[in-house]
């Protein structure tokens, strides 16, 4: 079974595309993306906003 749906998978291959590319940018900062991690992170939160279906991002620790 596919942890992401076939919509998902597309977005993040173009998005890994663009950042192979060197044009992937950041969003409000709108700095070049420097890791893969990120990349796919990117990827995934506008296949969210698009409906397809994917598993909630993990929560972050706390800082103290």
């Amino acid at each position: 079974m596919p942890k992401y749906s076939k919509k998902a998978q597309s977005k993040v291959k173009k998005v890994m595309h663009e950042y192979k590319e060197g044009k992937l940018k950041m969003g409000r900062s709108g700095k070049k993306v420097k890791s893969r991690k990120q990349a796919i992170a990117i990827g995934l939160s506008e296949a969210r906003k698009k409906g397809a279906k994917v598993p909630p991002p993990k929560k972050r620790a706390k800082k103290r």
